[in-house]
């Protein structure tokens, strides 16, 4: 065992998937989703779940946010089962989610009212500063529609970050975004990440993103969900994901999946 890896097991666990198991009744019958997932995140960890589209990465997500109950086994977060939302597990979705008649700052201020032990005033101020965080503190009164993409999903993570969640989660967040501005945020998670030390679970297809960002990347095979290789990306931060160091992590990866799918590079890959 490297080094690191003795200290990231040292760390206390933040997350305990226990056993999971889904199923969903469609019309077409039952659709198994998950199947016996086991994982352990730690405080700080930044973990990205990969695997082709049907996996069940988004369902698991939403079983560690509360939003879906699972049919066996359990999820821990702090050694307490998790039965429902809360404040200490605060989700980003793929689409930004903001409410079109507020405008940036009020937007963020949402998440706030649910914060008795803050005055009005603190609340803005905690409000302005994540809005400088994410860059956004000259547009805190622009209206939503008058945002670009990659300014929505900023918007979106500064009001997902106000409440000072334990563990954030992140369903393909940048999916939606063209290239130069995924990058624009690669780099923007990875300094947020290093300043607030906070433990995110990321979801995403794109196994070079998931290297660009997690120091560990779980690898999930299809029909039903099932965790089948972990990997620790040692690189330092913060990432480019253009460098050569990073490509290399990313084919190992992605020869790896490839051999739990029907059809290897169908639905994923490196670029």
């Amino acid at each position: 065992m490297s080094v690191q890896e003795e200290l990231q097991s040292a760390r206390p666990a933040k997350l305990f998937i226990d056993r999971v198991t889904k199923h969903f009744l469609t019309r077409g019958g039952k659709v198994h989703a998950l199947e016996d997932i086991t994982l352990q995140i730690n405080e700080g960890d930044f973990v990205c779940l990969v695997g082709p589209s049907g996996c069940g990465k988004s369902t698991l997500l939403n079983i560690i946010a509360g939003l879906e109950k699972p049919d066996a086994g359990q999820t821990l977060m702090d050694g307490k089962p998790v039965t429902q939302p809360g404040r200490d597990r605060m989700v980003m979705f793929q689409e930004s989610a903001l409410f079109p008649w507020l405008d940036v700052l009020d937007n963020v201020l949402f998440g706030l009212k649910f914060k008795p032990n803050l005055t009005s005033k603190e609340r803005r101020e905690v409000a302005e500063f994540y809005l400088r965080l994410v860059g956004l503190e000259e547009f805190a009164h622009a209206n939503v529609h008058e945002l670009s993409g990659g300014m929505k999903q900023r918007a979106a993570l500064a009001r997902a970050l106000a409440p000072n969640p334990r563990v954030l989660l992140m369903d393909e967040p940048f999916a939606a975004l063209d290239a130069l501005t995924r990058e624009q945020l690669y780099g923007d998670i990875q300094r947020i990440w290093a300043e607030r030390k906070k433990t995110i679970v990321f979801v995403t297809h794109n196994v070079r993103e998931a290297v660009c960002l997690g120091n560990r990347v779980v690898l999930f095979s299809p029909h039903p969900g099932r965790v089948r290789e972990e990997f620790t990306v040692d690189l330092p931060h913060p990432r480019d994901i253009n460098s050569v160091e990073l490509a290399g992590h990313a084919s190992r990866i992605t020869r790896a999946l490839s051999g739990y799918v029907e059809e290897p590079g169908k639905e994923f890959g490196a670029e």
